[in-house]
């Protein structure tokens, strides 16, 4: 059976640097891709829009399809989408590794910010990058510029989806055991 592949490969055109799209994303955090408007009425910040809405971004499918992917040690990235499916992955198996099962909102919103945060990550070409045969560096530094303030904007605005998804019940101060199980898993077999 193959892996769930992103719907926004669809898309004719994305702005790419080297071959890592650059999609419009339903946030308020600064990049440098413009917003998409937000649902209305609003949403529970743990919930994803429609995804044949206007407001739903390639962050909701993310996180839609992370548990579902978090399976399979094959994916074949089949458009730029993907690629940008993949990194959101890692990314959030990264998030969750570093909310241990006793922490309170308050510690698990300072560490995994603390890691949405810090701009001396890996950029497609950089030896830290994992599957780097699947990624094109950027062309110059300054693309490569442009490429680390839109991952940084995908890093926040995933932290803060996540966050509250993991941390759902407003009753309860401890994560949810089913977003924890996922801890262990590790999407390809690699991770950021």
């Amino acid at each position: 059976m193959p892996a769930y592949n992103s719907v926004f490969n669809a898309d004719p055109s994305p702005r790419l640097i080297g071959n890592f799209p650059l999609f419009p994303l339903r946030t308020k955090i600064r990049g440098p891709t413009y917003p998409l408007p937000f649902p209305d009425p609003p949403l529970a910040a743990n919930e994803s829009p429609d995804p044949d809405s206007e407001s739903y971004d390639i962050l909701d499918e993310t996180l839609a399809l992370f548990r579902a992917n978090t399976f399979f040690r094959n994916f074949e990235i089949q458009g730029p989408a993907d690629r940008l499916l993949v990194y959101g992955i890692w990314f959030i198996s990264d998030c969750l590794g570093r909310i241990k099962p006793h922490y309170g909102v308050r510690e698990a919103t300072k560490e995994v910010n603390n890691a949405a945060l810090d701009v001396n990550f890996a950029l497609p070409g950089d030896p830290g990058w994992p599957l780097n045969q699947m990624y094109e560096p950027p062309r110059d530094r300054q693309d490569a510029e442009v490429l680390r303030q839109y991952l940084s904007q995908v890093r926040q605005e995933l932290a803060q989806r996540l966050l509250a998804r993991v941390y759902d019940d407003e009753t309860e101060d401890k994560p949810s055991k089913w977003w924890l199980s996922f801890t262990k898993r590790k999407f390809m077999g690699k991770g950021l």
